[in-house]
């Protein structure tokens, strides 16, 4: 269980950009005295590109240390063999004793996918580390979780029975071959063990406070939810298997001087298939039967954005209000229903993965700036930002409209028919607006990118040959993002048009400014497409991209014409 554990957070990250993909590692490794080695395992993690070092948690006791860090798929993977080999050259795993049960130097390496990974890409990145482990470092490397081959071989447990010191037994097993690397015992693998590799679900360590003191109720509760159950004995005193209430939960109850009350401590091992809410809810419910009150929860560690907002939309929707809400809407709504504020505070920015990334960066976004900011910085002798990024801005406009419109839609008597369909016309809206803010960033990012191509050598005839590259690569990316704004456009006035008939006809010119918005976000996006695909060489390319640039602008004046037209009818 993790517990009371606090942590001191280090951040480093290396790269400017905001990853759209993040992966969670959580490397065991099998030392944690020896600080100075500790300190070079981590520094390696350090100096990785698109890598954040979130923790390092060394224990005396277990003589191991767990280390947190997230990053871009590539980054994670590179800083994770980097780990794995630094680790098999300071660790001899001979001298090694602990309480805890290990294998190796590098003891477990899991990967958990955070935003914009699926499971599956986690197991593959598994897949490649261990590869390049057991053939590059020569230690045999099992896949375990998803990653696994077989379902015996799944759990962690199971592949540590025997521990090191069993190790050399195991290798003999035919059963126990590893999935990479040397399966016979030698001096090499003496010294560094074994090392499992895997990907799992992120673990939320979340604790329900309670208004008693009492350890042993808390622990009551705690029986009655967490997955394995509990056993008691029937009327002839045999004993029978209680099964728990829910899957994915680990949970124990204790008393916390600190705080002065009894809590249920709970590791939660996958919250897409049990919410958190529904950790709390069924917390509540029980409590409730042993005349006890949950005055509220607190988080141990991260969670991920989406946990968060999966616990918004619920109360939100319990409460019959509309979904079509800001994430920091949905975030504040979390915060409150499920008391996370109770015994300590929850800042945000630095319990939620995503944000605490961003905060981080170093740099002042556009995105972040004020109306008054952004406007100086527009106005400046510099090109970027320029119109680019004006055009997703007012792609930022037309749907933060549309949003508001369609929830001052929702919940009105005389538009119940369209409740549904606000609902989704909002929840979209919400989604596009934040894949415009995207590009308002991205538009500049990409201008940078061309500029810093152009400034490339070009002496010699080779590096001639490879400026030319770069400059039509960073040219193709200066196009490809005013296209998505201008694509963008497309979906958000579609969802407008349902708006003229459905939405309320109070709020009807604002689904006219929204028409408009969003044809202007698509005309510059337009001209900015154009600019930047007169300096390129590949015509094939260039063809393609204003065939559908042209179609998608024709398709913009038809349906905001329209769209106009009719509001102005209504008015």
């Amino acid at each position: 269980m993790h517990g009371k554990k606090r942590y001191n957070t280090t951040i480093i990250f290396s790269a400017g950009d905001r990853m759209d993909k993040i992966v969670e590692c959580v490397p065991n490794f099998s030392e944690g005295r020896n600080m100075k080695v500790i300190e070079e395992i981590a520094n390696v993690i350090k100096e990785s590109e698109d890598v954040y070092l979130l923790d390092v948690d060394p224990g005396y006791a277990t003589n191991r240390t767990v280390i947190t860090f997230v990053g871009s798929p590539e980054g994670v993977k590179e800083a994770a063999f980097k780990a794995i080999k630094k680790a098999a050259e300071l660790i001899d795993m001979r001298n090694h004793k602990g309480e805890h049960p290990r294998i190796g130097a590098a003891d477990v390496v899991p990967f958990i996918p955070v935003k914009g990974v699926t499971m599956e890409d986690c197991v593959n990145i598994a897949e490649e580390v261990g590869k390049r482990v057991g053939e590059e470092l020569r230690i045999p490397v099992y896949l375990y979780e998803y990653a696994s081959k077989e379902d015996y071989r799944r759990n962690l447990a199971d592949i540590r029975k025997g521990e090191y010191e069993g190790l050399a037994e195991k290798l003999k097993d035919p059963q126990w071959k590893p999935d990479f690397g040397p399966d016979e015992w030698n001096e090499h693998i003496a010294k560094t063990g074994a090392t499992v590799i895997g990907a799992r679900e992120f673990l939320i360590a979340y604790n329900v406070n309670l208004n008693t003191k009492d350890k042993k109720l808390a622990n009551k509760i705690a029986k009655v939810i967490r997955e394995r159950g509990y056993t008691k004995k029937d009327e002839s005193g045999n004993k029978i298997k209680i099964p728990g209430k829910l899957k994915y939960v680990k949970a124990i109850g204790w008393y916390i001087d600190e705080y002065e009350r009894a809590q249920i401590s709970i590791n939660l091992t996958n919250f897409h298939e049990t919410p958190l809410w529904k950790v709390f809810e069924t917390c509540e419910e029980e409590a409730r039967n042993i005349g006890l009150r949950v005055t509220g929860s607190e988080i141990v560690g991260l969670v991920p954005l989406e946990a968060m907002l999966d616990v918004g939309r619920h109360y939100l929707e319990k409460q019959g209000k509309t979904l079509a809400v800001p994430e920091k809407d949905l975030v504040h709504t979390a915060i409150i229903s499920l008391g996370l504020n109770d015994v300590t505070k929850f800042n945000p920015t630095e319990k939620i993965i995503e944000w605490k990334i961003e905060k981080m960066e170093g740099k002042k976004k556009l995105v972040d700036m004020s109306i008054r900011d952004f406007a100086d910085e527009l106005s400046r002798d510099s090109p970027a930002p320029g119109g680019g990024s004006v055009a997703a801005l007012m792609g930022v406009m037309a749907s933060s409209l549309t949003s508001m419109v369609s929830s001052l839609t929702h919940g009105k008597k005389a538009y119940k028919n369209y409740w549904n369909d606000v609902v989704r016309i909002g929840e979209e809206a919400q989604r596009m607006k934040d894949e415009f803010l995207t590009l308002i960033q991205k538009d500049t990012e990409a201008f940078n990118e061309f500029m810093a191509a152009l400034k490339l050598p070009k002496k010699t005839e080779e590096e001639k040959r490879l400026r030319e590259l770069e400059l039509e690569r960073a040219t193709k990316h200066a196009i490809e993002i005013p296209l998505a704004t201008l694509r963008l456009s497309k979906e958000i006035i579609d969802i407008i048009d349902e708006l003229v008939e459905k939405g309320n006809k109070n709020a009807i010119s604002d689904v006219g400014v929204a028409s408009l918005s969003s044809y202007a976000s698509a005309y510059s996006a337009y001209l900015n497409v154009l600019i930047n695909l007169s300096s390129l060489k590949d015509e094939e390319y260039k063809e393609k991209v204003k065939n559908e640039a042209d179609k998608i602008l024709r398709y913009m004046k038809e349906k905001s014409d329209d769209i106009v037209k009719r509001v102005i009818e209504k008015l």
